[in-house]
């Protein structure tokens, strides 16, 4: 057989990671902030060990979440476009992307570039304008698990027709030029997002809106899949088993951001599980409540929206608050399911629906029961900056994306051929199956 010939634009890649390999030999300094009087606390630094560990743990689980739904011939496929997220942003955050999201700010909008580029002045000490009982690469490394799961997370509006290629190429640049911007404005000190006033305790804004839009505009732009109005998963219990390690991971998810082994990260992580648990019945009661038998998969889903849209609320609500708020997305997110079927948007996993619109809820939410700053509380402002936050974010992460997309597209076309797709992408795109069946 001959051998196909390898363009220029499948060997540049390898070129720049091998560029990358090379200037990383390059030393750099490092600042230690500890000589100035800042400790390390140890009980705070192995809690977020720790939740660094549970929140990588997630973008493995959602790789689960998301395979068990598609069909058996896009399986490899689908559970390799979330790991993949896994090294690419890893070695991106280090190079430039923890820089553009953290460092020095550049008016409000975005971090410069070479403040902390190759992770230059991120030593093991602690710097209290993040984080002043850690070490602030721990800091760094507990943000990079964010900027991992966010791309991975809205593979699913593109899922089964997406070129793999294409689609690393889109990840890097949506988190250089959507995801660090945002999260700039949301959570580094001198973000306008943050200056406003704007909450957003873990991600609500920064991962799940972004990623909804993300989807959303993916799945526009790209059209529907082929000959498919509705599929059955593939694998339930690869469904169930990604939903447990998903509300497993949630709690450094959430927990974590506390930055600390505290109340505030106990309140966190208490609001995590029992808005997952409201949300995750509302959707099972729901289906009985209509006629429609209760489902594995609809369980599934439901603790998810649960568990995104109390993200952004977790360490500023009560329990109760967010057993209404995790009912609530899950509603919200019910009918959005099943008014996309009437459309002709194939966002293929409901990426928009669930993470969208359950990060919408949990921002607007927020900004009504923040304890002392919510609209609940008599005060308007939060509740009001939230909402034109919520229009500013919208707009940059759908429109942006849609750019990146098209730009993408010019360079490497997102999808795949017709054959490629009747085929699966499992064995048009990575060569391999899921399982290999011999017959004796």
């Amino acid at each position: 057989m001959k051998k196909e010939k390898v363009g220029w634009k499948y060997k540049l890649p390898f070129l720049l990671l091998v560029i990358v390999v090379l200037f990383s030999l390059i030393p750099v300094e490092y600042t230690n902030i500890a000589d100035a009087g800042v400790e390390i606390n140890k009980a705070d630094t192995a809690w977020i060990l720790m939740a660094s560990a549970l929140v990588l743990l997630m973008t493995p689980g959602l790789a689960f979440f998301y395979g068990g739904m598609v069909r058996y011939k896009n399986l490899v496929s689908t559970l390799l476009q979330s790991f993949v997220a896994l090294g690419l942003i890893s070695l991106l955050w280090i190079v430039v992307g923890f820089s553009l999201a953290f460092g020095d700010s550049l008016g409000g909008f975005i971090g410069n570039p070479l403040t902390f580029a190759f992770f230059r002045n991120v030593g093991v000490a602690p710097n209290p304008a993040f984080a002043a009982t850690i070490p602030f690469a721990l800091f760094a490394m507990f943000q990079l698990k964010f900027a991992i799961i966010t791309p991975a997370l809205f593979t699913g509006g593109l899922a089964e027709r997406v070129r793999f290629s294409s689609l690393m190429l889109f990840i890097v640049l949506f988190s250089l030029l959507i995801y660090a911007p945002l999260a700039h404005w949301t959570w580094h000190p001198e973000g306008f997002l943050r200056k406003w006033g704007v909450l957003d305790f873990a991600g609500g804004t920064v991962v799940h809106i972004s990623a909804g839009f993300a989807a959303l505009s993916g799945a526009i732009f790209l059209g529907r899949r082929k000959g498919v109005k509705e599929t059955k998963p593939t694998n339930i219990p690869y469904i169930m088993l990604g939903t447990g390690l998903l509300w497993f991971g949630w709690f450094g998810f959430n927990a974590g951001s506390a930055l600390a082994a505290d109340g505030l990260a106990t309140t966190a992580f208490v609001n995590t599980n029992i808005a997952s648990a409201s949300a995750m019945l509302g959707w099972l009661l729901l289906d009985g409540a209509i006629g429609k038998k209760r489902s594995a998969v609809g369980a599934a889903v439901g603790a998810v929206v649960g568990l995104v849209a109390i993200t952004p609320a977790a360490g500023f609500v009560t329990v109760g608050q967010s057993i209404f708020i995790g009912f609530t997305a899950s509603m919200v997110s019910y009918f959005a399911v099943k008014y996309k079927s009437r459309t002709n948007i194939d966002d293929t996993l409901d990426v928009f629906p669930c993470h969208g619109l359950g990060g919408i809820v949990g921002m607007i939410l927020t900004g009504v029961f923040a304890k002392d700053v919510g609209l609940i509380y008599g005060n308007p402002t939060t509740f009001l900056y939230h909402m034109l936050a919520l229009v500013i974010v919208s707009v940059f992460t759908f429109g942006g994306s849609y750019l990146l997309y098209v730009f993408t597209n010019i360079i490497l076309p997102l999808r795949v051929s017709s054959e490629q797709e009747e085929k699966g992408l499992d064995i048009t795109q990575h060569g391999e199956e899921a399982f290999e069946f011999h017959s004796k």
